[in-house]
């Protein structure tokens, strides 16, 4: 397991979540991705982020004008995560 700091300090709405999401990529299951956002929109959208790609975030720091999560790369998409597939289950 690993721990990758990505820094959004400065960015704006929507370069956070999408950077997010493009880092979490390049993860292995397990592995952690530290994200730092100063954007206040980031609270909602990578949460959001999250919920879509079945991982798992944590608010670990919330400043007033600094965010920090720590999201958990999940062991594969979120049709694994949530159960088998249906497909060809007739």
């Amino acid at each position: 397991m690993t721990t990758t700091k990505l820094d959004l300090t400065g960015l704006k709405c929507p370069l956070p979540a999408l950077k997010t999401r493009k880092a979490l990529k390049a993860l292995s299951p397990g592995d952690l991705l530290e994200v730092h956002c100063t954007d206040p929109l980031s609270v909602i959208d990578i949460p959001n982020l999250i919920r879509e790609t079945g991982d798992r975030v944590e608010i670990t720091e919330r400043a007033e004008h600094r965010v920090v999560f720590m999201i958990e790369k999940a062991n594969g998409p979120i049709e694994i995560a949530n159960g088998p597939s249906r497909a060809g289950s007739n």
